[in-house]
């Protein structure tokens, strides 16, 4: 079985003339929390689009468990076992809690395919605790009734519930407060520890240098830094590789 779950080699992405991403290529390992950095227009969310189905590049390949795949949009990435976590977490407000678990996938019974809302609610009650919700919280409250760190949980037990593999986070940790943060990142080291890999994009990289494993940096559409060890450096160096400040290309 491959130590690394997904590989992108040589990915390259042009906007008209503008090219956002210059031969990049990256691995992520089984059970690892790789910190993707960089300002902005350094090309990160354009790698995560491509590798969520949302963008196609325009060459370059893609990799899950040794395996070449063909991700054209985001139902291959998820039939691949692949789940994108964005800021506002692509829930539906005006639904449930458990709607919102299952949305697209939920579980039917008997001959007219009724909804198992049972079952849902079951699941959803666990899913949860899971995530560190500690608090009772009906299934059947909607999502405009979470605070903005439930919403983030729910989005994340979704991806665990479903076996994802990789769990792309995109600035999870924006517009929270300090608590709210503590428990999506409380949430990250969870999903590694279930044996999930994970992606974080985060603005700031205090967030990052708590919970990552490694860190990648972009600059300028080019991957510039690869397997920084969160342990071995300083936030203030790794904000000098993002600035271009102090390290030769």
């Amino acid at each position: 079985m491959p130590d690394k779950l997904v590989r992108m080699e040589h990915i390259n992405k042009f906007f008209g003339r503008v090219q956002a991403l210059n031969d990049v290529s990256l691995s992520v390992r089984r059970s690892e929390i790789v910190g993707l950095l960089g300002d902005n227009g350094a090309g990160k969310s354009t790698l995560i689009k491509i590798l969520s189905g949302a963008l196609r590049a325009n060459s370059g390949d893609i990799y899950m468990r040794g395996n070449k795949v063909d991700i054209r949009n985001t139902t291959d990435a998820i039939a691949q076992g692949i789940e994108t976590i964005y800021q506002d977490s692509a829930l539906v407000t005006q639904l449930s809690i458990a709607r919102n678990l299952f949305l697209g996938r939920e579980p039917v019974k008997g001959p007219l395919n009724h909804l198992d809302q049972k079952a849902m609610n079951e699941v959803t009650r666990d899913l949860l605790k899971r995530v560190g919700i500690t608090k009772e919280i009906p299934p059947a409250t909607p999502i405009s009734a979470l605070s903005g760190g439930e919403r983030q949980a729910v989005a994340i037990a979704r991806a665990m519930h479903f076996e994802s593999d990789l769990i792309i986070l995109d600035e999870p940790t924006n517009n929270l407060g300090v608590d709210e943060t503590k428990g999506v990142l409380r949430f990250v080291r969870s999903a590694r520890d279930s044996g999930h890999s994970c992606i974080l994009i985060a603005h700031n990289i205090y967030h990052v240098f708590q919970v990552v494993d490694r860190i990648i940096v972009l600059r300028r559409g080019k991957k510039v830094a690869d397997d920084i060890d969160p342990k071995q450096t300083t936030i203030e160096s790794v904000e000098s590789i993002i600035t271009g400040l102090t390290i030769s290309e």
